[in-house]
Protein backbone atom coordinates (compact mmCIF):
# COMPACT_ATOMS: atom_id res chain seq x y z
CA UNK A 1 0.00 0.00 0.00
CA UNK A 2 2.87 2.34 0.76
CA UNK A 3 4.13 1.86 -2.80
CA UNK A 4 0.72 2.87 -4.21
CA UNK A 5 0.73 6.08 -2.16
CA UNK A 6 3.93 7.18 -3.90
CA UNK A 7 2.61 6.72 -7.44
CA UNK A 8 1.32 9.68 -9.44
CA UNK A 9 -2.30 9.71 -10.58
CA UNK A 10 -1.13 8.88 -14.08
CA UNK A 11 0.86 5.86 -12.84
CA UNK A 12 -2.15 4.73 -10.79
CA UNK A 13 -4.40 4.96 -13.84
CA UNK A 14 -2.00 2.86 -15.89
CA UNK A 15 -1.72 0.32 -13.02
CA UNK A 16 -5.50 0.09 -12.84
CA UNK A 17 -5.69 -0.52 -16.59
CA UNK A 18 -3.32 -3.45 -16.03
CA UNK A 19 -5.68 -4.90 -13.41
CA UNK A 20 -4.62 -3.35 -10.07
CA UNK A 21 -7.95 -2.47 -8.38
CA UNK A 22 -6.17 -0.94 -5.36
CA UNK A 23 -4.70 1.63 -7.73
CA UNK A 24 -8.21 2.74 -8.66
CA UNK A 25 -9.22 2.94 -4.99
CA UNK A 26 -6.28 5.30 -4.42
CA UNK A 27 -7.22 7.37 -7.50
CA UNK A 28 -10.76 7.72 -6.24
CA UNK A 29 -9.59 8.66 -2.76
CA UNK A 30 -7.27 11.36 -4.10
CA UNK A 31 -9.74 12.95 -6.50
CA UNK A 32 -13.22 12.53 -5.04
CA UNK A 33 -13.38 15.68 -2.87
CA UNK A 34 -12.22 18.07 -5.59
CA UNK A 35 -14.41 16.44 -8.21
CA UNK A 36 -17.52 16.26 -6.02
CA UNK A 37 -17.19 19.89 -4.88
CA UNK A 38 -16.90 20.97 -8.54
CA UNK A 39 -20.04 19.02 -9.52
CA UNK A 40 -21.99 20.25 -6.48
CA UNK A 41 -21.01 23.83 -7.16
CA UNK A 42 -22.36 23.64 -10.70
CA UNK A 43 -25.59 21.68 -10.15
CA UNK A 44 -26.38 23.03 -6.63
CA UNK A 45 -28.21 19.88 -5.55
CA UNK A 46 -26.44 17.31 -3.37
CA UNK A 47 -28.48 14.30 -4.51
CA UNK A 48 -28.01 15.19 -8.17
CA UNK A 49 -24.30 15.88 -7.53
CA UNK A 50 -23.94 12.40 -6.03
CA UNK A 51 -25.62 10.87 -9.08
CA UNK A 52 -23.43 12.83 -11.49
CA UNK A 53 -20.31 12.04 -9.46
CA UNK A 54 -21.07 8.32 -9.71
CA UNK A 55 -21.85 8.62 -13.40
CA UNK A 56 -18.55 10.43 -13.90
CA UNK A 57 -16.57 7.65 -12.26
CA UNK A 58 -18.43 4.99 -14.23
CA UNK A 59 -17.34 6.84 -17.38
CA UNK A 60 -13.78 7.14 -16.05
CA UNK A 61 -13.66 3.37 -15.47
CA UNK A 62 -15.17 2.67 -18.89
CA UNK A 63 -12.75 4.98 -20.69
CA UNK A 64 -9.77 3.51 -18.82
CA UNK A 65 -10.82 -0.01 -19.81
CA UNK A 66 -11.37 1.08 -23.40
CA UNK A 67 -7.79 2.41 -23.49
CA UNK A 68 -9.01 5.98 -24.03
CA UNK A 69 -6.68 7.45 -21.42
CA UNK A 70 -3.25 8.56 -22.57
CA UNK A 71 -0.70 9.44 -19.90
CA UNK A 72 -0.21 13.15 -20.48
CA UNK A 73 0.54 14.11 -16.89
CA UNK A 74 -2.95 15.59 -16.51
CA UNK A 75 -5.16 12.88 -15.04
CA UNK A 76 -6.97 15.40 -12.80
CA UNK A 77 -7.83 17.60 -15.78
CA UNK A 78 -8.94 14.52 -17.75
CA UNK A 79 -11.49 13.44 -15.10
CA UNK A 80 -12.67 17.05 -14.64
CA UNK A 81 -13.33 17.15 -18.39
CA UNK A 82 -15.38 13.95 -18.10
CA UNK A 83 -17.34 15.47 -15.19
CA UNK A 84 -17.92 18.64 -17.21
CA UNK A 85 -19.31 16.58 -20.10
CA UNK A 86 -21.57 14.58 -17.75
CA UNK A 87 -22.92 17.83 -16.25
CA UNK A 88 -23.51 19.39 -19.67
CA UNK A 89 -25.32 16.24 -20.85
CA UNK A 90 -27.52 16.45 -17.76
CA UNK A 91 -28.28 20.14 -18.43
CA UNK A 92 -29.17 19.37 -22.05
CA UNK A 93 -31.48 16.60 -20.89
CA UNK A 94 -33.13 18.95 -18.38
CA UNK A 95 -33.56 21.62 -21.01
CA UNK A 96 -35.09 19.11 -23.40
CA UNK A 97 -37.62 18.17 -20.72
CA UNK A 98 -38.11 21.77 -19.58
CA UNK A 99 -37.62 20.70 -15.98
CA UNK A 100 -34.90 22.88 -14.58
CA UNK A 101 -35.72 23.10 -10.89
CA UNK A 102 -33.71 25.41 -8.66
CA UNK A 103 -33.49 24.27 -5.06
CA UNK A 104 -34.28 26.30 -1.97
CA UNK A 105 -30.79 25.72 -0.63
CA UNK A 106 -28.70 27.21 -3.44
CA UNK A 107 -25.76 28.02 -1.27
CA UNK A 108 -22.05 27.46 -1.54
CA UNK A 109 -21.42 26.55 2.10
CA UNK A 110 -19.33 23.59 0.95
CA UNK A 111 -16.69 25.91 -0.43
CA UNK A 112 -13.93 27.13 1.84
CA UNK A 113 -12.65 30.64 1.96
CA UNK A 114 -12.54 31.40 5.66
CA UNK A 115 -8.77 31.88 5.58
CA UNK A 116 -8.85 35.00 3.45
CA UNK A 117 -8.06 37.39 6.29
CA UNK A 118 -6.46 37.24 9.68
CA UNK A 119 -7.98 40.21 11.40
CA UNK A 120 -10.07 41.42 14.27
CA UNK A 121 -13.62 40.30 15.04
CA UNK A 122 -15.26 43.17 13.18
CA UNK A 123 -13.34 42.41 9.99
CA UNK A 124 -14.22 38.75 10.41
CA UNK A 125 -17.95 39.58 10.48
CA UNK A 126 -17.59 41.85 7.45
CA UNK A 127 -15.64 39.18 5.59
CA UNK A 128 -18.25 36.52 6.35
CA UNK A 129 -21.06 38.79 5.17
CA UNK A 130 -19.20 39.63 1.96
CA UNK A 131 -18.53 35.95 1.23
CA UNK A 132 -22.18 35.12 1.93
CA UNK A 133 -23.32 37.87 -0.44
CA UNK A 134 -20.88 36.76 -3.16
CA UNK A 135 -21.98 33.13 -2.86
CA UNK A 136 -25.66 34.09 -3.12
CA UNK A 137 -25.01 36.23 -6.17
CA UNK A 138 -22.88 33.56 -7.83
CA UNK A 139 -25.80 31.15 -7.54
CA UNK A 140 -27.78 33.56 -9.74
CA UNK A 141 -25.22 33.41 -12.56
CA UNK A 142 -25.88 31.16 -15.57
CA UNK A 143 -24.19 27.73 -15.17
CA UNK A 144 -21.41 28.43 -17.71
CA UNK A 145 -20.45 31.67 -15.92
CA UNK A 146 -20.70 30.06 -12.48
CA UNK A 147 -18.49 27.22 -13.70
CA UNK A 148 -15.69 29.48 -14.99
CA UNK A 149 -15.74 31.55 -11.77
CA UNK A 150 -15.50 28.36 -9.69
CA UNK A 151 -12.63 26.96 -11.73
CA UNK A 152 -10.72 30.26 -11.76
CA UNK A 153 -11.14 31.40 -8.16
CA UNK A 154 -11.83 28.24 -6.17
CA UNK A 155 -9.62 25.81 -8.08
CA UNK A 156 -6.97 28.31 -9.24
CA UNK A 157 -7.09 27.10 -12.83
CA UNK A 158 -5.68 29.16 -15.68
CA UNK A 159 -7.95 30.29 -18.50
CA UNK A 160 -6.07 27.90 -20.78
CA UNK A 161 -6.89 24.99 -18.44
CA UNK A 162 -10.51 26.14 -18.16
CA UNK A 163 -10.78 26.34 -21.95
CA UNK A 164 -9.33 22.84 -22.38
CA UNK A 165 -11.55 21.39 -19.67
CA UNK A 166 -14.77 22.94 -20.90
CA UNK A 167 -14.02 22.43 -24.60
CA UNK A 168 -14.19 26.09 -25.59
CA UNK A 169 -11.63 28.65 -26.73
CA UNK A 170 -9.65 30.77 -24.28
CA UNK A 171 -11.54 33.80 -25.59
CA UNK A 172 -14.86 32.15 -24.74
CA UNK A 173 -13.59 31.36 -21.22
CA UNK A 174 -12.46 34.96 -20.80
CA UNK A 175 -15.78 36.19 -22.17
CA UNK A 176 -17.73 34.06 -19.69
CA UNK A 177 -15.62 35.46 -16.85
CA UNK A 178 -16.15 38.99 -18.12
CA UNK A 179 -19.91 38.52 -18.24
CA UNK A 180 -19.89 36.89 -14.80
CA UNK A 181 -18.05 39.90 -13.35
CA UNK A 182 -20.38 42.33 -15.12
CA UNK A 183 -23.40 40.43 -13.80
CA UNK A 184 -21.98 40.37 -10.27
CA UNK A 185 -21.29 44.12 -10.43
CA UNK A 186 -24.83 44.77 -11.69
CA UNK A 187 -26.26 42.68 -8.85
CA UNK A 188 -24.25 44.55 -6.24
CA UNK A 189 -25.42 47.87 -7.68
CA UNK A 190 -29.07 46.79 -7.97
CA UNK A 191 -29.14 45.60 -4.38
CA UNK A 192 -26.81 48.22 -2.85
CA UNK A 193 -24.37 45.55 -1.67
CA UNK A 194 -20.88 46.67 -0.67
CA UNK A 195 -18.22 44.04 -1.32
CA UNK A 196 -15.09 45.04 0.52
CA UNK A 197 -12.72 42.81 2.44
CA UNK A 198 -10.26 45.39 3.78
Amino acid sequence: MERINKLTDEELALSYIKGDNKAFDELLSRNQNKLFSYILFIVRDEDKANDLFQETFVKVITKLHQGRYVDSGKFGAWIMRIAHNVIMDWYREQRARNIVEPTEENDLSNIGGNNLLDSNVENQFVKEQVLTDVKKMMNLLPPTQREVVFMRFYQNMSFKEIAELTGVSINTSLGRMRYAILNLRRMTKDHNIVLQLD
